[in-house]
């Protein structure tokens, strides 16, 4: 059985890990990485179910700036499933300066966009697990501040009865077989091999 029914819309929210150069002018351009391996696959898979893909993630984005993007980006496309990968530029801009995403403003941003899936269109929720590997060595320290993002993720994804995919430890699992670097050459950008890890994680997620 799967979690994604026939007709559905699934629509995939995100920073540049989901963006991965999209055509913004095009609703169709799914990018180059997992939302295109998943839609992909899954056409291939299940032609019969009609199932239409959306990818609307905005390279650079932090929590909030979903929150800001919401109706235009998420509701008004009304999908039916909202897939949504958000966390790593709350923790990156810390490290570069830029701005602090405490963990608080980081859970209150992502159950703001949570609350209006669940309240206003009543679709499913699958939350990926923002992730970090450690290459370079400087994203090593980068865990202080995602690790108790991850732990809001999850808090979350039981009060939403979302689907969670738990990416930052698959990732680690996936860092015994192969180095960091294989996955994602800057700690967070994955390879091609990295956003198909995740696109296969994602695939064997939806069946129940």
């Amino acid at each position: 059985m799967l979690l994604i029914e026939r007709n559905s819309t699934v629509l995939f929210q995100g920073d540049s890990v989901t963006d991965c150069g999209r055509d913004r002018n095009n609703i169709n351009s799914m990018g180059n990485g997992y939302p295109l391996f998943v839609s992909s696959i899954f056409k291939a898979r299940y032609p019969e179910l009609n199932v239409n893909f959306i990818n609307t993630g905005i390279s650079g984005d932090t929590s909030i700036n979903l929150v800001n993007r919401w109706t235009a980006d998420c509701i008004q496309l009304k999908p039916t499933v909202v897939s949504i990968l958000i966390g790593i530029n709350d923790c990156w801009r810390r490290y570069d300066g830029t701005k602090t995403t405490t963990v608080e403003e980081y859970k209150i941003n992502f159950k703001t966009i949570l609350e209006r899936v669940s309240e206003e269109l009543k679709a499913k929720i699958i939350i990926i697990e923002p992730f970090v590997l450690p290459f370079p060595t400087d994203r090593i320290k980068w865990r202080e501040d995602l690790d108790p993002k991850i732990q809001a993720a999850r808090e979350l994804a039981r009060e939403f009865e979302a689907l969670y995919i738990p990416m930052d430890g698959i990732f680690a699992a996936a860092s015994a077989l192969k180095p960091p670097v294989f996955w994602a050459n800057d700690g967070v950008h994955p390879t091609y091999e990295g956003h198909a890890l995740i696109a296969e994680t994602w695939l064997n997620a939806i069946k129940a």
